[in-house]
């Protein structure tokens, strides 16, 4: 090459995307209890006031994101002590709980990772 400031940034890149392939996570699957079944956690499709009413106000309001456009409506994140709620306008689009993944569906299906890859 004909810059070496290019093939040094070339390599480097290479080297990096290597290492993070090489540091992948492992999914571990349990049949343990879900933990987020036992907290009650807002519906999808509730309205802010009606979570508002059962869970009364939440420790922070995030300003929304979004809403430049119909195809990118306005999100708006609700933190509460054990979970988070997310609005699309006023409707709840998800409620989480920080932390915890969420529930895998047909693990059936997945096949492990042999050790070389």
């Amino acid at each position: 090459m004909r810059n070496p400031m290019l093939a040094f940034a070339l390599c480097l890149g290479l080297s990096v995307s290597a290492l993070a392939l090489a540091m992948a996570d492992e999914l571990t699957i349990t049949d343990s209890p879900d933990a987020a079944a036992s907290v009650n956690l807002p519906q999808k499709g509730q309205l802010k006031k009606a979570v508002l009413k059962a869970y009364g106000q939440p420790q922070k309001q995030h300003a929304p994101v979004g809403g430049d456009s119909p195809k990118h409506p306005p999100i708006t994140r609700w933190d509460y002590a054990n979970f988070v709620v997310f609005f699309e306008r006023d409707h709840v689009v998800d409620a989480v709980i920080p932390g915890q993944p969420a529930k895998l569906y047909h693990t059936d299906k997945l096949t492990p990772v042999s050790a070389g890859n």
